[in-house]
């Protein structure tokens, strides 16, 4: 598995491998990378392939089948069985590969801030300030894009300390928040000063550029986000079921 290079494993903030395995999977069937009836590689091979061993793998595996997603056949192996929309911890991600696949998404923490809103932001929540969380995007080992995101102050807190590489996960575990839908605007925009050097397109440069507006559990929407894009490494998708 390609984000393996990262040592993904290995962050504090990153998903158990298993955990891993079971979303780029997720992903992979999503895109029709992995189609219905496909056989998977034996497990040992696949263990090895993914950089980890038998027993993980299985949990994984084990995953995907309470989802409905795969088929394990006693002395024949392992089946994918793709369904419509299942619920997964990056669901609501829309960014894939250019060249094909889902991709596991992870990401590099920039900062963690508790702040004032801006006034470019549209109006939402019940506080003038909250979190702003900004990220380096990773789909497997590709820099794909920059994010941008901001809790509202009245839904609570997250410390730095606390953030994985899935913020809704992360927002089920420490805040008890589900995000349950949200809206996306696709257009161009500007790559923000802020930008770390590590994000291929320069300070000021023409990309393709998301705002998403996120509602939880209650009637007001909680979260406010902006991403930044290269579209030479990433599409943006919406699948229809």
């Amino acid at each position: 598995m390609q984000n393996m290079r990262r040592n993904s494993g290995n962050r504090p903030d990153a998903l158990p491998i298993y955990m891993q395995i079971c979303e780029l999977l997720i992903r992979d069937i999503a895109a029709g990378r992995l189609v219905d009836g496909q056989k998977l590689p034996p497990e040992r091979d696949f263990a090895k392939a993914h950089g980890t061993t038998v027993r993980t793998l299985r949990k994984a595996l084990s995953m995907l089948e309470e989802k409905g997603l795969l088929e394990r056949r006693q002395g024949s192996g392992n089946y994918v069985r793709a369904a419509g929309q299942v619920e997964s911890v990056y669901s609501m991600l829309r960014l894939e590969l250019a060249q094909g696949g889902g991709g596991l998404p992870t990401a590099d923490i920039l900062s963690v801030d508790y702040l004032p809103k801006d006034s470019a932001q549209p109006g939402y929540g019940t506080s003038d300030h909250g979190t702003r969380f900004r990220r380096l995007r990773y789909l497997d080992d590709q820099i794909v894009a920059i994010e941008e995101i901001w809790l509202d102050g009245g839904a609570g807190r997250v410390a730095r300390e606390m953030v994985q590489d899935s913020l809704y996960l992360t927002y089920r575990r420490v805040l008890n928040l589900w995000i349950t839908r949200a809206e996306d605007r696709v257009g161009i925009g500007k790559v923000p000063g802020w930008t770390p050097d590590a994000f291929p397109l320069p300070e000021g440069s023409i990309t393709a550029y998301i705002e998403r507006l996120a509602w939880g559990q209650d009637v007001a929407a909680v979260e406010f986000s902006r991403t930044w894009y290269d579209t030479e490494k990433a599409l943006y998708v919406q699948r229809l079921t």
